[in-house]
């Protein structure tokens, strides 16, 4: 029952991406051309993903757990560090340069467009970088252990 519901989900958001136009890379670049051929239609899809979200939330925190889950797993920081910005930043360079969203572009493979999968590889690509680097980084910031006297 868990991977249909994963399934049904994964189905409905890709049914919506593709409805809503929103695996065109030029659509979404059109939104970000505020002094060319602008398109508002992003700011209606994410307007929509908004409302809604805000009403799903409401409703489903009225229950005590999830269905398939002992609790509810939300994200716990509230700090705004160089890791987040940086993050954000990388993200909405990739999009507003490809008009491909990470979310958006997973029903698209499917497509099997050249631009969608080269999109798809640097993606990956950049995952296994961002974690290679992050293990760097905590490795550089470890102390060494000191010999015993």
């Amino acid at each position: 029952m868990h991977l249909i519901v994963i399934y049904v989900a994964g189905l409905l958001f890709g049914l919506g991406i593709s409805i809503s136009g929103m695996g065109n890379p030029a659509k979404v670049l059109n939104f970000f051309d505020v002094a060319g051929v602008w398109d508002p239609s992003l700011a209606f899809v994410m307007g929509g993903a908004l409302i809604v979200t805000f009403i799903g939330y409401r409703l489903v925190f009225r229950i005590p757990q999830p269905m398939f889950e002992p609790a509810f797993h939300l994200p716990t920081s509230r700090v705004i560090d160089a890791r987040l910005i940086g993050g954000s930043a990388v993200f909405g360079l990739g999009w507003g340069l490809s008009g491909f969203c990470p979310g958006g572009v997973l029903p698209m493979i499917s497509t099997g467009d050249g631009s969608v999968l080269i999109f798809s590889g640097a993606l990956i690509a950049g995952m296994f970088l961002a974690r290679w680097m992050m293990g760097v980084i905590a490795k550089r910031n470890t102390p060494a252990a000191t010999p015993a006297e």
